[in-house]
């Protein structure tokens, strides 16, 4: 156990190594950063619906929450699990491959302020690279997949209409692999996985993969974002 004196050093080496990561992060972020068009196909942006929700996987659901929580309209986004059964809806064996589920976050938005198109220009652009299959950059396997579960015909539609728009713009190097699946259910992760990024700003993991990304949305999408998000990064 290390003494008052020594316990400090450590994380003095951390914080410094972190700096430096974030310092890289971004910069070779910004470099790859793809800009694509809007949906030529959206929902209706009205205050008659009511709340909506929309269910996306793209990688760690890390990003993923804390991207969708600075869009204005969105009042709620819960990190967790779709596409498995609630038996093996628990992080240590999702993260086995086998469990047929994807990381993925259920987002409760106000389609009177921000449209489903708009959330998936967000969600092609910075939240993710659809093009990958089975995987996000480091984290390897179908738990990490690209994936929409779409709750109803409308947004399947739409969901469908922009990436065949997006294939043929060829905005992206290689096709878009993001699966169309319904929605079935959602089960929350364990609780030490929400508010991952808030709460936890200097892990390296965050620094190295996540916060680039968020630098991305205040860059490319500052119409869309929170004025309390605007505020928190200034």
């Amino acid at each position: 156990m290390l003494s008052r004196r020594l316990k400090y050093l450590p994380y003095l080496l951390v914080s410094l190594v972190a700096v430096s990561l974030a310092t890289l992060a971004i910069a070779y972020n910004s470099i790859r950063a793809v800009v694509i068009p809007s949906p030529a196909m959206d929902t209706a942006m009205t205050a008659n619906q009511g709340k909506q929700t929309a269910v996306f996987a793209g990688g760690c659901f890390w990003s993923m929450e804390a991207i969708f929580e600075d869009l204005k309209g969105v009042s709620d986004v819960v990190s967790g699990f779709s596409g498995g059964s609630a038996a093996t809806a628990h992080y240590d064996q999702v993260s086995t491959g086998k469990t047929r589920h994807a990381e993925a976050v259920k987002i409760t938005y106000d389609p009177a302020q921000i449209s489903y198109g708009q959330l998936l220009k967000v969600y092609f652009s910075v939240a993710h690279d659809p093009t990958q299959v089975n995987r996000q950059g480091p984290d390897i396997g179908p738990q990490y997949r690209s994936a929409i579960f779409f709750a109803n015909d409308e947004q399947k539609r739409v969901a469908q209409a922009y990436i065949d728009q997006l294939n043929r713009s060829k905005v992206f190097d290689a096709a878009i692999a993001t699966q169309l699946a319904p929605f079935d259910t959602f089960y929350a992760a364990e609780d030490y996985h929400q508010n991952f990024i808030a709460r936890n700003p200097n892990y390296p993991y965050v620094i190295l993969h996540d916060m680039p990304k968020l630098n991305q949305l205040h860059q490319h999408f500052a119409d869309l974002l929170k004025d309390s998000a605007v505020a928190k990064r200034n």
